[in-house]
């Protein structure tokens, strides 16, 4: 496995609070880090893939076609736009 450096600036009290999770991991805080971002870009790729999957060959073409079909009429109570929005 190769490696780079890359200078990481945090807060305090999250450096603090990674420190002290990869104690109790038995980890360095290196180590640690590198696990964490490993696991989000994990899932953030398995996400995309997911929607990539799930709209199969969806453009959005049509949809004004789609959407030109709802009714106009009011909303149902509590399903109103917050007042002053557009």
């Amino acid at each position: 496995m190769s490696t780079n450096t890359y200078p990481l600036k945090l807060p305090s009290s999250i450096k603090a609070a990674a420190a002290r999770l990869a104690k109790e991991d038995g980890v360095s805080l290196n180590q640690w880090i590198a696990s964490a971002v490993a696991q989000k870009v994990g899932a953030v790729e398995t996400a995309e893939e997911f929607l990539k999957r799930r709209a199969g060959g969806a453009t959005g073409d049509g949809l004004s076609t789609l959407l030109d079909k709802v009714p106009d009429a009011e909303p149902v109570t509590g399903d109103e736009l917050p007042e002053g929005w557009r």
